[in-house]
């Protein structure tokens, strides 16, 4: 079963990936902040982590970087989900190692044609 990693501080917006992604057949473990999410990067090396990028006490550039420094193997595939469509941002997450990014809030169906399409391109 494929893993993937919730980091939101969002409670609702866990819980809805969670439902969806579940349905999906993924085993989903959540985080609410940054330290949490890369403690269980380390742990459970889930195959996709869907990153919020603004998580409050947390910058997500660091985060990437410190997540793809760890990872000298198979890394995982790095969603980072934000309410804006600034392609400033887009560019810096992807230079600091996000594969895609999606809009926040999503729904079943974004996150079904996301995850559909890491899983083509696997």
């Amino acid at each position: 079963m494929k893993k993937c990693l919730v980091a939101d501080d969002s409670r609702v917006i866990r819980k809805v990936a969670h439902a969806i992604l579940s349905d999906m057949s993924y085993s989903v473990s959540e985080a609410d902040n940054a330290e949490e999410a890369f403690e269980l990067c380390q742990t459970q090396q889930p195959d996709v982590v869907i990153l919020d990028w603004h998580m409050p006490g947390s910058d997500p550039l660091d985060f990437l970087s410190k997540l793809r420094s760890s990872f000298t193997g198979r890394r995982p595939y790095v969603i980072y989900c934000t309410t804006e469509k600034d392609p400033d941002i887009i560019a810096q997450a992807v230079e600091m190692g996000a594969d895609q990014h999606m809009l926040k809030p999503f729904d079943r169906a974004a996150l079904v044609n996301t995850f559909a399409e890491i899983e083509r391109a696997a």
